[in-house]
């Protein structure tokens, strides 16, 4: 298959593309033959058989045997195929190498994080070594969600309070799109990320530098605006002052916000702070208590990195 896709699929991506393929071209092009036989012959019975004069009756005969184990036994035969071909590449597709590397997946509205076995974080970019297996160990943190990876033909319902599994080997580097399509509320079509994959000498590197603390020489505020791309923030939160899931980030440091038990608050380092971590103590008047917390998510630094981000964003 050729890097720009078909007209029926993307770009193949992964090991399980070939096969997923090859099981969806065999049922299309097996559709459009019978659908061509069948209309057909209904088109060539209508001109043998049309009225050409006088009413003629024909002779008593109710059915044809040969014809009838004819289109009895064929399209039998089809769905046996298509079954034990389909529950093969089902099974192929559901059972990971017992080498596989692991890594667990979270969902929640609306951003997806990935977690590696080096304790790792990161929100929305999965990171992957090119042919080696992944499994994917995946839960939701609210309401169901569906990972997908078109170009790798992977997709898996994500529920909560249980966990799904997934896995893939990439065959080729470069970035894929991951998209959620189950519809999970307001920012579902805002759920996205990405897979990078990346040769197997890059990714040993990638993953040791991984866990590293802050580029040199980058400010704090340019590091929380890096953070509030990367982790996902501003899919509920604007800085342009748009009211949208949650409070724009806009002229929002140092002003007094009404909660919804009627009580004020001032947004200040620790309000902020709170926010992220236990983001249901304190709901600001008009908004859902949806934000899910980041305990666990972000580090000490990157929180302040967020809150010198949003102080810079003052009026």
């Amino acid at each position: 298959m050729s890097d720009t896709g078909t007209l029926f699929m993307p770009p193949a991506g992964s090991t399980l593309s070939s096969e997923v393929d090859s099981l969806f071209y065999f049922i299309l092009y097996t559709a459009i033959v019978i659908f061509i036989l069948v209309m057909g012959a209904i088109a060539f019975f209508m001109l043998k058989y049309r009225r050409k004069g006088a009413r003629e009756l024909t002779d008593g005969r109710d059915h044809n045997l040969k014809l009838e184990i004819l289109w009895t036994v064929i399209p039998t035969l089809l769905v046996f195929v298509v079954f034990i071909w389909g529950f093969r590449t089902y099974i192929k597709m559901h059972v990971a190498p017992a080498n596989a590397q692991e890594i667990k997946v979270t969902a929640q509205k609306w951003f997806w994080s990935f977690d590696y076995q080096n304790g790792y974080n990161s929100v929305n970019e999965l990171v992957v070594p090119l042919g080696k297996p992944v499994k994917l160990l995946m839960s939701s943190q609210d309401v169901i969600h569906s990972f997908f990876v078109p170009d790798f033909r992977v997709k898996m319902d994500v529920l909560p309070n249980r966990y799904t599994q997934a896995w893939f080997e990439a065959t080729q580097p470069g970035e894929f799109n991951i998209f959620c399509t189950e519809y999970c509320g307001k920012g579902h079509s805002e759920m996205l990320g990405k897979v990078t994959v990346l040769p197997q000498e890059e990714y040993a590197t990638w993953i040791e530098k991984a866990s590293a603390d802050f580029p040199e020489g980058m400010a704090l505020n340019e590091i929380g605006a890096k953070l509030y791309q990367s982790k996902a923030c501003f899919t509920c939160h604007s800085v342009d002052g748009t009211i949208s899931v949650g409070p724009s980030f806009k002229g929002v440091f140092g002003k007094t916000e009404r909660l919804s038990d009627g009580s004020q608050n001032t947004v200040d380092e620790n309000y902020i702070r709170e926010s992220i971590l236990n983001p249901q103590a304190k709901i600001v008047q008009g908004f859902q208590p949806v934000m899910p917390t980041y305990q666990g998510t972000l580090k000490d630094k990157e929180i302040d990195a967020l809150i010198a981000y949003i102080k810079s964003l003052k009026e």
